[in-house]
């Protein structure tokens, strides 16, 4: 009986982007178990049970990041900073979600090289690499060296939303028509450049909702305030979940300059409301934001401000819009991804040499 392991451990956060990833993902994966496996869930102390009986569960630990004799015949690791490595017996499928750490002018250069060998190994181990998107699959080629049989695949990242969101905001109270952002409040997150927005539609707020304790939170204050626009920006820092849905179906467009992104999920999240996405051309973005958001050409104040305001012109005389983009995102759900998987479990466990084969030639040619 096939016995597949998935590393969960990062459920120890299940409000953290990775900590939902894996909670959806065993949600999916143990609804669609095909007839015959076994699935057996790493995660913390407090998780054991949360995907039902049919599943098994180990604790995870520190002295199990050394020392674990498990055997299992598929391993997978949903995130690259996985502290779980299977043994070579183990036929290990590594998904990597992006390579931003290896970019960030924060961290040093010794870091980074650390960070890379550590990528750089589970790479050389694996039976199958995943991304969750195309930039990220051309970046990894870019940056690593990936086994010529070794067949990367791109499976894109599900995306969880409610299908009513709540009628009022628990924590956060705009008092007009407002903009929102949501995400690290960092540098690469080029939200400074929303401002002149602001300085050229008085009526509108602006809420950048996700930590603010870096640096850069404050600058965009400072600027903000020398615009003359300070009274109109929201800086809740992070918000709940609740408070989160009402701000995506009540904004009147989601704001996503970023710069460097692995899939953008915001975006994905907005397109599931129906909303106007305005978001960077750079890195996944285009590539997760389709052909009905918006993209900013460049970020000087000009350009940033006429992209929005032409971009809310198409959207409200566009009635069909809203129900594109709602279209749009059905393919970033995880009853897909999770069936995904389950055909690349099936693969790896078969060892269909001829079909991982095919998946890697076609790999190299995106």
């Amino acid at each position: 009986m096939p016995q597949l392991f998935l590393d969960a451990e990062r459920m120890a956060n299940l409000t953290s982007g990775l900590g939902q990833v894996c909670l959806h993902l065993g949600r999916e994966l143990v609804r669609q178990k095909p007839p015959g496996w076994e699935l057996t869930f790493l995660v913390p102390q407090q998780q054991v049970g949360l995907f039902g009986p049919s599943a098994d569960y180990i604790v995870a630990s520190r002295w199990r990041r050394v020392w674990h004799p498990w055997t299992f015949d598929v391993w997978h690791s949903p995130y690259q900073n996985t502290r779980f490595i299977p043994t070579r017996k183990t036929k290990f499928i590594y998904t990597i979600l992006d390579l931003n750490y290896l970019s960030l002018p924060i961290y040093s250069a010794q870091r980074k090289a650390r960070q890379k060998k550590h990528y750089q190994q589970c790479i050389n181990q694996a039976a199958a690499i995943t991304t969750i998107s195309d930039y990220v699959a051309r970046d990894v080629r870019q940056q690593l060296v990936v086994p010529n049989t070794t067949p990367l695949e791109v499976i894109y990242c599900g995306v969880e939303t409610p299908s009513a969101a709540p009628t009022t905001s628990p924590t956060v109270q705009p008092d007009r028509p407002f903009l929102f952002f949501i995400g690290m409040l960092q540098p690469y997150k080029n939200v400074h450049t929303l401002l002149p927005i602001l300085e050229a539609h008085p009526d509108y707020q602006l809420v950048l909702a996700g930590p603010n304790d870096k640096p850069y939170a404050q600058e965009i204050y400072q600027q903000a305030q020398q615009m003359g626009v300070a009274d109109r920006l929201l800086m809740p820092g992070p918000v709940d979940e609740p408070t989160k849905w009402w701000l995506y179906a009540n904004c009147e467009a989601l704001m996503f300059p970023s710069l460097m992104e692995g899939f953008g999920l915001p975006v994905v999240e907005a397109m599931a409301f129906g909303k106007p996405v305005f978001c960077s051309p750079l890195t996944s973005l285009p590539e997760v934001g389709g052909p009905d958001a918006f993209y900013f050409p460049s970020f000087d104040a000009e350009t940033v401000v006429n992209t929005f305001r032409q971009g809310m012109e198409i959207y409200r005389r566009d009635p069909d819009l809203p129900n594109r983009l709602q279209q749009y995102r059905q393919q970033f759900q995880w009853d897909v991804v999770a069936g995904d998987y389950w055909q690349l479990y099936q693969d790896v466990f078969a060892g269909k040499k001829t079909i991982l084969s095919q998946r890697a030639s076609l790999a190299k040619t995106n």
